[in-house]
């Protein structure tokens, strides 16, 4: 019966070991549980933390980006503006050179007229007298 008792004791014994370690073993599952889930916490904390920088930084690229914008558009605006008074200027330049080469003719026509005429140098000073008024009008254009 001894043997049968310690038979049995060592089965008690065992028994018992198995409970505490069943016991260690849900004890050390929860804590294992609870680690993790502080990770998971820490780990969704830094990942918020890592999205919320990503939101300022595109929030400060945007607002950068809008002001870059605003001074392109304001540059351009100011280059089209200059381009309106270039194309302006350019428009008197050539009414100016329009007229300057109608007054030019005239007075080609005036040396052609004495050069091939026999007329005396006084009808020749005569003529371009009469029609120096015109000539006189031409030159008003220079004045700004």
């Amino acid at each position: 019966m001894m043997g049968s008792r310690s038979g049995n004791s060592f089965w008690s014994y065992t028994r018992f070991q198995n409970l505490g370690s069943e016991e260690e073993l849900q004890v050390e599952m929860l804590e294992r549980k609870r680690k993790r889930m502080e990770a998971n916490r820490e780990s969704a904390r830094r990942s918020r933390m890592r999205k919320q920088k990503h939101l300022n930084d595109v929030a400060a690229q945007v607002a950068t980006l809008r002001k870059e914008n605003s001074e392109l558009v304001a540059s351009i605006n100011m280059a089209t503006h200059l381009f309106q008074n270039v194309e302006a200027e350019n428009s008197i330049l050539r009414a100016q050179m329009a007229e300057l080469t109608q007054t030019l003719r005239y007075l080609n026509h005036i040396i052609d007229l004495v050069s091939t005429r026999t007329r005396s140098t006084s009808e020749a000073l005569n003529f371009a007298l009469c029609h120096n008024q015109h000539i006189m009008a031409c030159a008003d254009m220079f004045q700004w």
